[in-house]
């Protein structure tokens, strides 16, 4: 496949995501030059493996009013990663339950201000309840689980500053004293994967690192994050999210993203895009592209000390306003491994319901993530040091050409008119209100359809981050007030993937 730059209307987009059906090999990055939408039910089907992997369209929406209080007595956060819990997913008659858990991030905050939230990191649950095509609806069930540290205290969402502590062996990101959340361990929570057992991963930006959790929420071991994207200024580790460090990784661009294959022996972790050393040749925020996956061994192990494999990923650019000037990476938000090779990998703009209005949606996508054939950089210096893999060259920052990154495809794309009006959303950016689609897609959860006369039938469930953005809040206590009411929002869709085996 060619690398294509489409800049104009939607007859160009539609031949685009057939185009990619196909993946392919990206080592420039795709270019999306005006808003790519699809039309009709699903997307066109991609081949992989010998086999034709479809989305057949959007069957569910669930909504939550953007004031709703979680179990802790603080404003619903909506949903940086979730997960089904494990074993909870049943089919019921003509349709389906489960018990299903939403992750937070950091807490209501205001960057620009130096506003922070002293927030303890927490999953927040729900009876989820499906008729495929008729309702979709979740419910808090007033329950949840807290995060605590290795000794008991529960976490913060402010920004750690400098500041480190030492716990169990881990050095970990956490406010210095007198601080807002001194003493506690920052916690940016952006992704969860479950085991069978109840524990999980957390992914975290601060810290670019993967927290393990006992099924109580007790800490019970951390990853490190690799050399190459533990962030470093003047030589030390700092973990701040305000003032950029010389490598590692980005500001608030940790780790947005894990997963674990259905055979439980790896998880699958991606940073949101490029390290500071690969984006170094100038401040264009199309020229982050080039990120990374990292697969751990966790089959005796949940803490391994280094990953076993290391792949580059070429995120697309685009034209954050539609208007054919390339600007933006289409940074990832989240994975979900469909087997030990292959992922669905969420990439999207930052325009919608929470951004600024009259910006058109322009990206928002689910690729098909294949790693067969891309060149393994664990234990390189591309990993275990900070030697860039896209080096600046002539003011961007290229991939090295000894460098084979990961395939993609568009599987699924949410920017579809059609699907959206059937469950009453829409795309109306130039003058938004509830029902436009939201900015942030940051979270998805795949489960199997159970259905004897489909067996390749998957529901794959996608939810928003809204910011904590609601007319009447409620952070540790105290009351406050945004300009609009961001919904929280799952949005339900029926794929089939021939030679999946994923367990429920």
């Amino acid at each position: 496949m060619q690398v294509a730059s489409f800049r104009r209307g939607l007859a160009p987009a539609c031949a685009l995501i057939a185009l990619l059906a196909a993946g392919a090999v990206n080592a420039q990055p795709l270019e999306i030059g005006a808003p790519l939408l699809s039309s009709g039910t699903g997307d066109k089907p991609v081949q992989s493996d010998g086999q034709a992997l479809q989305n057949l369209g959007l069957v569910g929406v669930a909504r939550l009013p953007a004031d709703t209080v979680d179990f802790l007595g603080d404003t619903l956060g909506s949903i940086s990663g979730m997960a089904i819990a494990p074993g909870s997913w049943k089919k019921d008659g003509e349709g389906y339950t489960a018990r299903l858990y939403s992750l937070p991030d950091r807490g209501r905050n205001s960057p620009e201000d130096n506003e922070y939230s002293d927030y303890a990191g927490r999953l927040v649950e729900y009876d989820l309840s499906f008729v495929p095509g008729k309702s979709l609806s979740l419910k808090p069930t007033g329950k949840g689980i807290e995060f605590k540290d290795f000794n008991g205290k529960p976490t913060t969402g402010a920004d750690p500053g400098p500041g480190l502590i030492t716990e169990d062996g881990s050095v970990l990101p956490s406010p210095a004293e007198g601080a807002l959340g001194a003493g506690k361990v920052s916690l940016d929570a952006e992704a969860v994967a479950f085991q069978p057992d109840g524990s999980f991963y957390v992914g975290d930006e601060y810290a670019a690192g993967i927290y393990y959790f006992g099924p109580d929420g007790q800490m019970k071991g951390f990853i490190a994050p690799d050399p190459a994207i533990a962030p470093m200024k003047d030589g030390k580790l700092n973990d701040n999210s305000v003032k950029a460090p010389d490598t590692g990784r980005r500001n608030n661009q940790g780790i947005e993203a894990v997963s674990i294959t259905p055979d439980g022996k790896t998880l699958v972790a991606v940073l949101q895009s490029a390290t500071l050393q690969d984006s170094s040749a100038s401040k264009d925020q199309a020229n982050r592209a080039n990120t990374r996956i990292f697969l751990y061994d966790i089959a005796e192990n949940p803490t391994p000390k280094a990953p076993k494999a290391v792949y580059a990923l070429t995120l697309p650019v685009i034209a954050s306003k539609g208007d054919g000037k390339i600007d933006k990476t289409a940074a990832q938000s989240e994975v979900v491994a469909l087997d030990d090779h292959r992922f669905l990998v969420l990439s999207r703009d930052g325009n919608g319901l929470g951004a600024k209005p009259g910006v058109p949606e322009v990206f928002k996508v689910i690729l098909l993530v294949d790693t067969t054939g891309a060149t393994n950089l664990a234990g390189t210096e591309y990993e275990t040091g900070t030697k860039p893999i896209a080096p600046a060259q002539d003011g961007k920052n290229v991939l090295d050409p000894a460098i084979k990154p990961v395939s993609t495809a568009i599987l699924l794309n949410l920017l579809n008119p059609d699907d959206l009006g059937r469950f009453g959303l829409n795309l109306h950016n130039d003058k938004q209100d509830e029902n436009t689609l939201s900015e942030k897609w940051e979270a998805m959860a795949l489960v199997p359809a159970l259905d004897p006369a489909k067996p390749d039938d998957y529901f794959l469930f996608v939810g928003n981050d809204n910011d904590f953005l609601t007319k009447k809040g409620v952070m540790q206590g105290k009351a406050y007030s945004d300009k609009i009411d961001n919904p929280t929002t799952v949005l339900a869709y029926r794929l089939s993937l021939p030679g999946i085996k994923l367990g429920h």
